[in-house]
């Protein structure tokens, strides 16, 4: 049987605008299996970002039950929080989130730092992710010497660093042309291959239909799972 890398449970969040209720999450149960690739959609409203951020560990549910490889994330503390976040889930983001003074090669070390890892081993995993993402020979180059392309590699780079159960990427074309998210999406489709599980946040029909399996949340609700036919026949 395939192991879940995703449960969640009647997953329910409200947020309170005084005394009022505004429930976002209105019980979401899934499971996303060990090298899916899932693309989360749904517009603007929905409840996709507030999931995402509760996948990511940034937000915790009002109530329900998220186990992320073995690990109740749902009843956690900020530490304990912080430290799946590190070891357990790759983020990239739109906005790329780079430190503007670091170099490739030290954003792309950052969460080793958090990790105690130390500083010659740090380097050598860094290099080696840049190599992955076809940046072996930009390493010195701080963000504002690189295409907004090369930024986002520097950022999935990072996010697979620290070898994470979960690669969440969040509208990760959103800031690139046509060509460069092809191409972005290409490195998407060999993180996966060698075994990664990725799941994307996006409102893009043409970048959901990378993505194997395609999750449409509604009002607070899953409105449909259905597996990409081509793709997961190519699986």
């Amino acid at each position: 049987m395939s192991q879940s890398v995703i449960h969640l449970e009647d997953i329910r969040k409200s947020y309170f605008i005084g005394k009022n209720e505004l429930p976002v999450l209105k019980g979401v149960t899934l499971d996303i299996l060990k090298n899916e690739y899932v693309a989360l959609m749904g517009p603007s409203g929905s409840g996709k970002s507030t999931l995402m951020n509760i996948l990511g560990a940034l937000d915790t549910p009002t109530s329900g039950k998220y186990i992320l490889s073995g690990h109740d994330v749902s009843r956690m503390e900020d530490n304990e929080l912080a430290r799946i976040r590190n070891q357990e889930i790759g983020f990239v983001f739109q906005q790329f989130n780079l430190m503007p003074r670091l170099s490739a090669l030290e954003n792309v070390a950052v969460p080793l730092i958090y990790a105690g890892i130390g500083k010659k081993e740090r380097e050598e995993k860094a290099r080696h992710m840049l190599e992955r993402v076809g940046l072996g020979d930009r390493y010195k180059h701080k963000p504002n010497e690189l295409s907004g392309g090369q930024c986002q590699r520097v950022a999935i780079a990072r996010a697979l660093v620290n070898d994470p159960s979960l690669i969440l990427a969040d509208e990760p074309t959103g800031n690139l042309d046509t060509k460069t998210s092809v191409e972005i999406m290409e490195i998407f489709g060999r993180i996966h291959a060698s075994g990664n599980t990725v799941v994307l946040v996006t409102h893009e029909e043409d970048i959901a239909d990378h993505a194997h399996r395609v999750i449409r949340l509604r009002d607070g609700v899953m409105e449909s799972d259905k597996l990409n036919p081509v793709k997961s026949l190519a699986h």
